[in-house]
């Protein structure tokens, strides 16, 4: 699989890697390889007896600088031949960068029994259905502190309060000692389903001792506490009544919550509620069929409906709040919404974070939309957008109930990685015992002691329409080479055995220089080519690379002297 792998000094100076040794009955080996310096990819392999347990299989939206990608899923290089002892793999949530991996890779795990909660499991059979793999592999529902039986493991899930339904947490029990993973969490009072962070069994788990607490990072730069999601509501209930048009509301498909207490608001503000997206629409059924979400039918109505009913009466429910240019959001924005569109005096909703990469294209939809004459409620503006994520002092109350000998943080970039340790410290783990590690970094783990192992492979895989895996930073590097500096393509036909031009050299652009204003270039560059020719005879070079080479060296100097550009130049050679 194609992966990146960018080498960093090690982040404990006190800890340097041995060599890799096999693992003592005793021990544990944990293995992140995806969402440790990032946000997204998660995935952490947990290692016993020879036995593979998996947390989370999440992938990542393309950066800006990934031109043409579609998703970005974890390099699984290091346990690609050990499909056979993988004993499990556990969800903690059902977010795209948790659960959005697996379609891609359950088969090159060798489709392992994967466990979580319904909802989790619920949004994961749509996207194996998708793929067409529902018929492979086991799915099994899991209730909250019911232990199961995984291999050498035994795994418990615990309530983990989030911005997505059935949250948990996990206890896992090794042999080498318990190990407690928070998933994402805050420690919200007051949620929308009545199913706060369970803090009395993270107690008990503390009183009987833990080896290992790996928490989320996300908001530790945060101070205090979180907001809780009902202060969502509240705004909504404030905002929808002072609306004189059309409300949109856009918001992430996951977050059932926050979709019921829009449902809820609308209903309060007397509006019919049109639901657009096609995972808006999957979600939402899959929601209202385990019972996650309310919503009456008489509530919801379709496009012919919303067109007889007055603009202030009509709330509608999309996705898009990411600026995705594909979205229905993003499409009436641009006025190319064939059945919805905006007008003077509608409101517009972002009920969601900007997420870091989003910013330009997010700022770019807001602008089209008040281009439209709507008003634009969004994060920076509006409170009608919580995160998800503990809080320093939300952080600081798990870790003094845990009371954990050894500390990872997970989930989050790399100064958050810093930062929580920093944190782990200060509430009384020992200095060398608050481990920032980096993905594809083993560390192994016993009642002896612990020490960091040699890294293995890791990265990131590029999924490019149904390629999987066959884009790779050389092919991203043509790709911006070409976006920032365009194409010149050479043709030259020549006689193999005179070395004599034959056909050409014909010069063509595109994205460089419009042809018909620098005639005089490219006719320098045509006679440059021809010069270099007489130079290095054709006929007494052994391979034409090395000519493929000389009319690119020729070129390059031409563009960069004349026009102080670099641009891609592919020399088409043929021999007649």
């Amino acid at each position: 699989m194609t992966q990146t792998n960018v080498s960093k000094p090690m982040p404990n100076d006190s800890l340097k890697p041995e060599q890799a040794r096999p693992l003592p009955p005793e021990a544990v080996r944990i293995l992140p390889l995806g969402g440790l310096g990032e946000i997204g990819l998660n995935m952490m392999v947990i290692e016993a007896n020879g036995s593979l347990l998996i947390i989370d299989c999440g992938l990542m939206f393309p950066e800006a600088f990934m031109l043409g990608i579609d998703l970005v899923i974890p390099d699984i290089s290091a346990i690609a031949d050990r499909s056979d002892d993988v004993v499990g793999i556990v969800l903690t949530h059902g977010h795209e960068d948790h659960i959005g991996a697996l379609p891609f890779l359950l088969e090159a795990l060798g489709f392992p029994p994967v466990f979580g909660t319904a909802l989790t499991l619920g949004l994961l059979g749509n996207k194996l259905e998708e793929h067409h793999l529902t018929s492979r592999g086991e799915c099994h529902v899991v209730k909250v502190r019911e232990p199961i039986t995984v291999g050498p493991f035994a795994v418990e899930f615990f309530r983990a309060a989030h911005s997505i339904v059935d949250g948990c947490g996990l206890a896992i029990q090794t042999p080498a000692g318990l190990i407690v993973h928070t998933g994402d969490f805050k420690l919200d009072p007051t949620p929308v389903d009545d199913q706060p962070t369970d803090l009395g069994r993270l107690a008990t788990l503390g009183e009987e001792g833990v080896l290992l607490l790996m928490a989320d990072s996300t908001n530790v730069e945060c101070p205090g506490t979180t907001l809780s999601e009902r202060t969502v509501g509240e705004a909504l209930n404030s905002l929808l009544p002072r609306c004189s048009g059309k409300i949109l509301v856009s918001t992430f498909s996951s977050n059932i919550h926050r979709i019921q207490q829009v449902i809820n608001a609308a209903i309060l503000a007397n509006r019919k509620v049109l639901v657009s997206g096609r995972s808006m629409v999957k979600n939402i059924a899959i929601a209202g069929q385990l019972g996650y979400l309310e919503v009456s039918d008489d509530i919801l109505i379709d496009l012919h409906e919303m067109r007889q009913l007055p603009r202030h009466r009509v709330l509608i429910l999309t996705t898009g709040s990411q600026g995705e240019p594909l979205s229905a959001l993003s499409r009436i924005a641009m006025n190319d919404h064939k059945q919805i569109s905006i007008e003077p005096g509608d409101t517009v909703i972002l009920s969601s974070k900007f997420i870091p990469g989003n910013e330009r294209a997010i700022t770019h939809l807001i602008n089209h939309l008040y281009r439209r004459g709507a008003e634009v409620h969004y994060e920076t503006t509006s409170e009608i957008h919580v995160s998800g994520h503990a809080s320093q002092d939300e952080l600081k109350t798990v870790l003094s109930l845990i009371k954990p000998r050894y500390f990872v943080p997970v989930h989050g970039e790399y100064r958050h990685l810093v930062k929580h340790a920093q944190l782990a410290r200060e509430m009384g783990v020992a200095a060398d015992q608050a481990i920032v590690l980096e993905n594809g970094q083993p560390l192994a783990l016993s009642d002896n002691g612990h020490h960091l192992e040699p890294r293995v492979e890791s990265g990131r895989v590029f999924i490019d329409g149904k390629g999987v895996g066959d884009v790779g930073e050389m092919e991203l590097r043509d790709r911006r080479h070409l976006s920032n500096h365009g194409l010149v393509i050479v043709f030259l036909a020549l006689n193999r055995n005179s070395g004599k031009i034959v056909s050409g050299p014909d010069v063509i652009t595109r994205g460089f220089i419009p042809e018909e204003e620098h005639h005089p270039l490219l006719e320098e560059a045509r006679n440059l080519i021809c010069a270099m020719l007489q130079e290095h005879s054709p006929a007494a070079m052994t391979d034409w690379e090395e000519l493929r080479v000389e009319v690119r060296k020729t070129l390059r100097r031409l563009f960069n002297k004349k026009m102080d550009r670099r641009p891609l130049i592919l020399p088409l050679i043929m021999e007649l």
